[in-house]
């Protein structure tokens, strides 16, 4: 009467277990992508009601302006301030799923959009059009670019 398995079932056991690995892996691979992508969306959902509701208090003044004086160059440091500490819109920026970036990139008055994310900051924000995207390079898994979430 036999009470162990021999090396070669544990082989074959180990064998098809790798086998079912690799066919899971590019399905689990891809709703890893897909979270990352639903995260991106939520965040900005998130940053753009506080900017909205911002404004709305800050008589129609975005955050980003030092002393709310839409005439001076946007900082990073007054969106963060107003937005976190002066306003309590949000606890603290949240970050940028794909690189884990909460920086952002501001966009002064008069300059242009960028037309492609580069993935060095997690946004890239314009108080004069309180537009913030993400800033992430190429495509999601539906062939929609990062930068216009």
């Amino acid at each position: 009467m036999r009470k162990a398995f021999s090396l070669v079932e544990l082989m074959i056991v180990v064998a098809v277990i790798g086998i079912l690995a690799a066919l899971c892996m590019p399905y689990l691979h891809n709703h890893a992508a897909e979270a990352k992508e639903a995260a991106a969306k939520d965040n900005l959902r998130v940053l753009r009601d506080a900017i909205e509701f911002y404004a709305v208090r800050h008589s129609d003044t975005a955050p980003g302006y030092p002393g709310h004086d839409r005439t001076a160059v946007p900082t990073e440091d007054s969106f963060r301030l107003q937005l976190t500490i002066e306003a309590g819109c949000l606890r603290k920026i949240p970050a940028n799923p794909f690189n884990n970036l909460d920086t952002i990139h501001m966009i002064k008055n008069g300059e242009a959009f960028p037309s492609a994310g580069t993935g060095n900051y997690g946004w890239i924000y314009q108080p004069a059009t309180r537009n913030i995207r993400l800033d992430w390079p190429g495509t999601d898994s539906s062939g929609v670019p990062y930068l216009s979430y």
